[in-house]
């Protein structure tokens, strides 16, 4: 009879906290709907109708407002299942949603408490997390860091009239111009991961030595283009990207040519290992590891994701230690280029420059900003801790937990302070005076010239000696540029990169030194010239808005430096700029090139004397070069050719066609 009282009290007990009375939050609150009432299976989706209700003023959020327009941020069709592996155990689910027009087909791109318009989202449930927020913190530092990871926002959710507790609302992860932003068409991310989603396995790298019999090896699967998309070539040549960062990792080989640095993006590199190193996250590098490439640019680590077995925390064993590194403890250490990195005495420098940078007083990783962080985290989800223990029971040690992460991380800082190593050999360095000085982002239309094939960047040599630019890129996602072998900028001098020679060539009379891939953006953008190791040598960052001059926006105009001795990141330093004075008029000088098109020989008969000839690709790159009025042109590839005749007095340039 007393256990069947037992049994009647805890079933009474569940339905109570079931049926728990929600009003209000100072967090947004999320409701789903499914129709018909059904449940949320692991997959498909099923369809329903979200309702987000958001003050955004900062005010409360009430459950009264769910029909009152002015405070719905969103009211709308939605396609949801649960999504996750382990993160599925618990009682309460995590959920992937795509968001739907009303003919339940169509993606609908919203934005969506205040993240950039997109359709595919992420309630993480925070499995195993008693502290809230091992997720949510390690994305804000990798993003305080400068690497995007997937926004998020705190929200307390109801599904089909019940309360289902405190989620994380998250951006997923994928190909976009606000989330992983490389090109569509040719850019790529890949995951070291689980197959559980029924991805097929892509390839496999063997595991850092684990210390057993066997050989363990980590998969990598195919995340964008997906694995039912992606062709034979495309799959052949991102393997091949990473099995070359895995050789040359092996043989240390720093060559800014063909090693290391010429594969990876480093600083995105070290970024990611010191988000997983400071949280000795047990699962990163083997599982939820992500990595990202765009179109013609290096290897990138990221975005940073998963970070629930961290912080000190492992709900299945003893892991999350303050005193190992991740890559190399015996137990999920990942693909051996991690490892092998991290051996690298270069890298490992700029490694331990970046700890003692972000671990500065002050600084991102200072202890006592992190707690005071964690604590302001902590008071923003306090309230919805406790409704959320209520229904479910998963956090009811939260506060000692919270505790427990603080004296955590304190003891992995000192540690890391007395292991990380020395940084002495990469601190000092003497980056060249290189200068961007021109950016035309937004050229208006002209005739039948589609405005985008006009962008260009000018770099301005503003010091006494020539430059060796070989390996140096633009270091961040939108526009993708790395200079070539043996490539150099004189003294004083400046060059071009542009977005489409060929156009750019017939307009300005004028040889750019490259073609960027991808264009500028309109709005604004971070342009970064950065040496081969991710050095930066100069940075702009413009917006098409105040206090920036706004003519450049489409208007004709493009930004110009006043004074290469000013600084060029303050708005104040540039002016918009009417006309473009390294113009060259063709037909202002007497000359002549025959036959072209040609097949052999390029004969040039000119009223000046002229010191050399050259013939070069449209991407900039110069092939032939020659002092003589006749220009050998027989063994070159048929296309399309910049001709370039510099003169005592002048630089004239002619498009030429080779044809054989």
């Amino acid at each position: 009879m007393k256990k069947i009282v037992l049994i009647l009290l805890l079933l009474l007990v569940q339905m109570l906290s079931m049926a728990q009375i929600f009003t209000d939050s100072n967090l947004p609150i999320v409701i789903i709907e499914t129709d018909g009432g059904v449940p949320i299976p692991d997959e498909p989706k099923v369809l329903g109708n979200m309702k987000i209700i958001w003050h955004q003023d900062g005010s409360r959020n009430y459950l009264s407002d769910a029909n009152n327009p002015e405070f719905l941020n969103y009211d709308g069709r939605i396609g949801i299942e649960r999504r996750g592996s382990s993160s599925q155990m618990p009682s309460k689910k995590p959920y992937g949603l795509e968001t739907l027009m009303d003919d339940d087909i169509t993606n609908n791109n919203v934005s969506l408490l205040g993240m950039p318009k997109e359709n595919d989202w992420v309630l993480n449930s925070l499995a195993f997390d008693q502290t809230g927020m091992r997720d949510f913190l390690s994305y804000e530092l990798s993003e305080k860091l400068g690497q995007y990871a997937s926004r998020r926002v705190y929200c307390e959710v109801m599904i089909n009239g019940q309360y289902n507790g405190l989620y994380v609302f998250m951006e997923k992860i994928k190909v976009d111009d606000g989330r992983v932003n490389i090109e569509k068409d040719g850019g790529y991310i890949t995951k070291a991961d689980k197959n559980t989603g029924n991805d097929p396995v892509a390839w496999q790298m063997r595991e850092n030595s684990s210390g057993g019999w066997w050989p363990s090896y980590v998969d990598f699967i195919h995340h964008y283009p997906k694995p039912d998309e992606i062709t034979q070539a495309q799959h052949d040549y991102i393997k091949s990207v990473f099995f070359d960062l895995a050789d040359q990792a092996e043989n240390h080989n720093t060559s800014i040519i063909d090693g290391i640095p010429a594969i990876i993006d480093i600083p995105s590199f070290v970024d990611f290992m010191m988000i997983a190193e400071f949280s000795s996250n047990v699962d990163v590098y083997t599982y939820s590891t992500f990595f990202h490439k765009d179109k013609n640019g290096k290897l990138r680590a990221g975005p940073v994701w998963d970070y629930n077995l961290a912080y000190g925390h492992d709900e299945f064993g003893y892991r999350s230690r303050y005193d190992v590194w991740q890559f190399n403890n015996q137990d999920n250490n990942g693909p051996e280029f991690f490892n092998e990195l991290f051996e690298t005495p270069e890298f490992r420098c700029y490694f331990a420059k970046r700890w003692f940078e972000i671990s500065s007083e002050g600084n991102i990783l200072d202890y006592n900003a992190l707690c005071s962080r964690i604590d302001e985290i902590d008071e923003w989800i306090t309230e919805a801790i406790a409704r959320d223990n209520q229904r479910w029971h998963q956090m009811n040690q939260h506060d000692s937990y919270v505790e427990d992460m603080k004296e955590w991380i304190q003891l992995r800082i000192d540690w890391l302070n007395e292991n990380i190593g020395s940084y002495n050999a990469c601190d000092d360095l003497d980056l060249p005076p290189l200068v961007i000085s021109r950016i035309h982002y937004h050229p208006a239309d002209i005739d039948s010239i589609n405005g985008n094939r006009l962008e260009f960047i000018q770099i301005n040599n503003n010091g006494d000696e020539d430059v060796d630019l070989t390996g140096f890129y633009l270091r961040e996602l939108g526009v993708t540029y790395t200079f070539p072998i043996d490539s150099h900028l004189a003294a004083r001098d400046s060059l071009v990169l542009c977005s489409d020679s060929a156009t750019y060539i017939d307009f300005y009379h004028h040889i750019p030194f490259g073609e960027y891939d991808r264009k500028l953006s309109n709005k604004d953008e971070n342009i970064v010239l950065a040496d081969a190791w991710g050095n930066v040598i100069d940075e702009v960052h413009y917006y098409d808005s105040e206090p920036w001059p706004s003519e450049p926006d489409g208007f004709g105009p493009y930004l110009q430096l006043i004074d290469l001795d000013t600084d060029n990141s303050l708005p104040e330093n540039w002016i918009a700029a009417e006309f473009y004075d390294n113009v060259e008029t063709v037909s202002d000088h007497d000359f002549a090139v025959y036959p072209n098109p040609s097949n052999d020989v390029l004969h040039i008969i000119s009223d000046e004397e002229f010191t050399t000839v050259e013939v070069i690709e449209m991407t900039g790159k110069m092939i032939v070069k020659t002092t003589e009025n006749m220009v050998d042109v027989s063994s070159i590839p048929n296309g399309l050719y910049v001709l370039k005749i510099n003169t005592k007095r002048h630089t004239i340039v002619k498009k030429v066609s080779v044809i054989h």
